[in-house]
């Protein structure tokens, strides 16, 4: 069988920012994933050509998707990422990078697409049983945060994919992968309502044949989902783990700060290219009515004082 390579739609990784599709999916990261009404399947295929050395990702067709309550339509693409393992085991714990990703088109009112779109990436066969792919399938919003319809996973170590495997997944809740960790800092000083994020330390995976990387850090601080203040570190040479040791400074009234969230996003980039700029994953550190951080907790009975941990990062 042959099998064309062309990408059909958009490449968002590791070269380009995110298109207009991916606009709002910063936001959609950074909220907590409390969709209920998940249902409907995803039809993809899988092919890993071993004389090019490439895996080919076809995403088919969707059926049954979820209708958001607000809504009478559904816009759906397909968010495909890519997820390589630190290590070759069974662990849920074990950290991950993402290799690629890419989107598929938008569908326009539709719950049942035929999507259609290929994608490819260069992998050593050795590579493979590491590689899970995550399949995510969101509506689009023009105006806010996409919504979330579900995902579906394959992973590539328990797959024959010497001819091209067709599947059919049903779309479960959305999960989180840990990409990484940061050590990070907090002081509060009530009386001059300060708050103090240190960005000290972050260790992430890196695959071995990526060519020469930056990291910095965006920390924002939000309320009821609204970004009130955000400052971003400057970036440094990625290493296993990178050292910062900056503290960024927000001054906000005493209201907000102990009822804010702190989002810590870390970025990649290529240093000879400026619009290279690649999202690795988020880090929440909130006090609500509901729920208080540990990290937070620890802040708030040691005032005045830079509290340090360390955060799992996750995409």
């Amino acid at each position: 069988m042959e099998v064309h390579y062309e990408e059909l739609s958009h490449r968002l990784s590791p070269g380009t920012s995110c298109t207009n599709l991916g606009s709002s999916l910063d936001l959609a990261s950074m909220a907590d994933l409390e969709e209920e009404n998940i249902q409907g399947s995803l039809r993809f295929s899988l092919f890993y050509d071993q004389l090019q050395s490439k895996l080919v990702v076809t995403v088919l067709d969707a059926q049954d998707l979820a209708v958001r309550d607000f809504s009478h339509n559904v816009d759906p693409f397909v968010w495909v990422r890519l997820l390589w393992a630190e290590r070759e085991d069974e662990e849920q714990s074990s950290m991950q990078c993402v290799l690629d990703e890419w989107q598929t088109t938008l569908r326009k009112k539709s719950c049942s697409p035929v999507f259609g779109d290929q994608f490819s990436c260069t992998l050593a066969e050795e590579e493979v049983p590491r590689v899970t792919v995550r399949f995510e399938v969101r509506d689009y919003d023009k105006y806010s945060r996409h919504g979330i319809l579900g995902e579906a996973r394959a992973p590539l170590n328990s797959l024959k994919l010497s001819y091209p495997l067709e599947l059919r997944e049903d779309l479960q809740v959305p999960k989180k992968d840990m990409v990484g960790e940061a050590l990070l800092s907090l002081k509060y000083m009530p009386t001059s309502q300060r708050l103090e994020v240190g960005v000290l330390k972050i260790r992430t995976v890196c695959h071995p044949n990526k060519t020469e990387r930056a990291l910095y850090a965006k920390t924002s601080i939000t309320s009821n989902h609204c970004k009130l203040r955000h400052q971003r570190t400057k970036q440094k040479k990625r290493w296993e783990v990178t050292v910062f040791n900056e503290v960024l400074t927000f001054v906000l009234p005493d209201q907000q700060i102990r009822e804010c969230t702190i989002i810590v996003s870390v970025y990649e980039i290529q240093p000879s290219n400026k619009s290279s700029k690649h999202l690795i994953g988020h880090i929440h550190i909130k006090k609500d009515k509901t729920f208080e951080n540990e990290h937070w907790k620890l802040m708030m009975q040691s005032l005045r004082q830079p509290i340090a941990k360390w955060h799992f990062i996750f995409i």
